[in-house]
């Protein structure tokens, strides 16, 4: 049996389970919703079960209320398949008026929210699990903390994964079950099962509409050589076309891309909107990301070999490693993870901004001295631009990077920080 690799969502579950009648918590198949509930579960109903899935589905039409009897928390595991579930337990928390009663635990999206009356405000919370960062796949050593630099901590750690190893953990991607295969070769093999599954039958059932599995495999690979930009759909369209996929127009882009999301396979990275001291237009688009830089290089058929031998591929996709975990922490901290880009051309990778207003700004480098001085100048500028009089002053400036072996503060103050260091 898999051993259970403590989450850090494991304590944000608990924390919300104290204060919400019910928790849903959403993610992409296999990334460990399930696993992670039956840590805090007293009884469970699975819906997708083989044995009992007709019966279940009856069930929610004629008697829902025999769904919700045990003992709490209850998991109700891929809820999705029957709508009224939704209301059920908003119902459910309202006459027992108690919290931590239910999980709910989903892949996707329900495709008939016709069935759904109501928002589940102040009964129900959320919680979005992750692939594995490499903090809890014990890959990370986990000596600088994302939580310690915004309370004023230098960062100090040494860095333990060469770029050979670097290279194998964003192509085996923070998939819990793919943690204790035997071999390197195995864990890569579930990936790429697991992209084709979303190509040839996930994205079609998610909302009950066939899609065309090769377009859909020119699409996540049209995605992954896009990712970290801020590609239009028009300009993932022309991509496809001139990779040899001609009839088409951008309404299918649109359909194709908003499937993936509603099965948590994309996750873009919203723009950040500091208050600035110049005039300076803030571009707005989102940035394209897959949930785990693992989908990416399975859609484009890359393993390690392939990222070492093209060390331009491999920062693109190791950046996507980053902003991954970079989300998982942010997370533990009640924060989010934004990306800044303005008209005069200045980026920023990630910046991490808190509830009460703290932020970090984050460029990320494969390594090298000319790469971290570009990160760290690049940083330095856009600090100069945000407005301390209308906004709480940079908590810490970091270029998060792959290779190096040490952790440290440059003497300008910026940080630089291998992400083999790194945790929330």
């Amino acid at each position: 049996m898999q051993k259970y690799r403590p989450r850090i969502a494991d304590k944000i579950l608990s924390e919300k389970l104290d204060a919400m009648g019910a928790i849903l918590i959403e993610g992409a198949k296999y990334c460990g919703k399930t696993t992670l509930c039956k840590q805090q579960a007293k009884s469970a109903i699975f819906m997708t079960d083989p044995d009992t899935l007709n019966q279940n589905l009856i069930m929610a039409q004629m008697n829902i209320s025999r769904l919700l009897k045990g003992d709490t928390p209850r998991l109700i595991d891929e809820w999705q398949i029957a709508p009224r579930l939704w209301d059920a337990v908003r119902n459910e928390v309202d006459k027992r008026d108690e919290d931590g009663q239910f999980m709910l635990t989903g892949s996707a999206v329900p495709p008939d929210k016709d069935e759904i009356f109501h928002s589940g405000a102040g009964r129900i919370g959320w919680l979005k699990l992750r692939t594995m960062s490499l903090w809890e796949s014990e890959d990370s050593s986990g000596e600088v903390s994302i939580n310690g630099l915004f309370n004023g901590e230098i960062p100090d750690g040494e860095n333990k994964i060469d770029i050979d190893r670097l290279a194998f953990l964003i192509c085996r991607g923070g998939w819990p079950k793919s943690l204790d295969k035997k071999t390197d070769t195995a864990a890569l093999i579930q990936v790429q099962e697991y992209y084709e599954a979303v190509v040839n039958s996930d994205i079609s059932r998610v909302d009950n509409t066939s899609r065309n599995p090769e377009l859909a495999k020119r699409i996540m690979r049209s995605y992954s050589r896009l990712q970290g930009s801020q590609a239009s759909v028009g300009t993932i369209l022309a991509d496809i076309q001139n990779n040899g996929e001609g009839s088409m127009n951008e309404n299918t882009i649109y359909s194709y891309i908003n499937a993936l999301k509603k099965i948590f396979v994309i996750e873009d990275s919203l723009a950040w909107n500091p208050n600035l001291r110049s005039k300076t237009a803030i571009r707005s688009s989102d940035t394209r990301y897959f949930s785990d830089p693992s989908i990416a290089t399975a859609a484009m058929g890359l393993g390690p070999n392939d990222l070492i031998n093209d060390l331009n591929t491999f920062g693109l996709f190791f950046e996507a490693l980053c902003i991954r975990d970079l989300r998982v922490y942010a997370d533990a901290l009640g924060g989010k993870v934004y990306h800044y880009r303005d008209a005069s051309g200045l980026e920023c990778d990630a910046v991490i901004h808190l509830r009460n207003g703290n932020y970090g700004l984050i460029e990320i480098k494969l390594g090298g001295d000319k790469l971290i001085e570009e990160g760290a100048e690049s940083l330095k500028k856009l600090e100069s631009k945000i407005d301390s009089d209308k906004m709480k002053k940079t908590s810490f400036k970091m270029v998060l990077t792959g290779v190096g072996q040490y952790a440290y503060s440059r003497p300008d103050g910026v940080f630089v920080v291998p992400i083999g260091t790194l945790k929330d």
